[in-house]
């Protein structure tokens, strides 16, 4: 994986809000054609709101009915329903003090609510879920794109994470396509000759999170080409995620 020189991030504007069935590919084709069009080695970055969005993976609170648990962990303060939706899309409750909830999910993320997100959903009692296959997704996104511009692109589906002791939220990579998700520096050298032993380069993340910059929930913006990063390579998203029973602190 060769290192970047100038990197530039293009945000793809001009979407429609997004259904179920939309070709997102299509769309994506055109917003980016209207900004240059894409060429061999782009990266493109799409919040995981439009893609689930597309996929039909939304949930209606009033469709749901909640069990003692989901009860149980809303509290006063919180929605049971929201807290049902929530213990179905989790692997493992890992903490939580309602409402608030921290859980495994099935792909092995651990995040709040489980990525359950009532932000930018299609309307008012609607639930946003993280996409089934988040790397299928992506591949499925990167054929479409291929197929329609001809160009050699990865596909990054983001979403934005907390970070263990960190303030605030950044983007990283839930699936990819087209891409190395990493760079492995283990057995090289540093700049003074010192060995790496451990360093690995979580570049899909890396690439999210630039994205994320001229992405924004107020500005209906989903989507962006990050240019300048040659990360063309092979590999998913789920290599990024440790398996928890190799948590050292454990």
């Amino acid at each position: 994986m060769a290192g970047a020189g100038t990197v530039s991030v293009t945000p793809l504007e001009g979407l429609p809000e997004l259904v179920e069935g939309e070709d997102l590919g299509l769309l994506l084709h055109a917003a980016a054609g209207a900004a240059g069009g894409l060429q061999d080695g782009d990266v493109v970055v799409v919040a995981q709101k439009a893609v689930s969005k597309v996929e039909g993976r939304v949930v209606r609170l009033a469709d749901v009915e909640p069990s003692a648990r989901a009860v149980e962990l809303a509290g006063e303060d919180g929605d049971a329903r929201r807290a049902e939706v929530i213990l179905r899309e989790s692997r493992e409750v890992v903490r939580s003090r309602p409402p608030l909830v921290i859980a495994e999910t099935r792909h092995g993320f651990v995040c709040a609510s489980a990525g359950v997100d009532a932000s930018n959903s299609p309307g008012e009692g609607i639930l946003v879920l993280l996409p089934v296959d988040p790397d299928a997704s992506a591949r499925q996104l990167r054929a479409r794109l291929t197929e329609l511009s001809g160009a050699d692109v990865g596909v990054v589906v983001s979403d934005s994470f907390g970070r263990a002791w960190r303030q605030g939220t950044t983007d990283v990579a839930l699936g990819v396509a087209g891409i190395a998700p990493m760079r492995d520096l283990r057995g090289t050298t540093d700049a003074s000759g010192h060995l790496l032993e451990s360093t690995q380069i979580a570049v899909a993340d890396e690439i999210a999170g630039a994205a994320e910059l001229v992405l924004g929930k107020a500005r209906r913006v989903p989507a962006a080409i990050v240019r300048g990063v040659d990360a063309r390579g092979d590999g998913t998203a789920a290599e990024l995620v440790m398996p928890r029973e190799r948590d050292l602190f454990r």
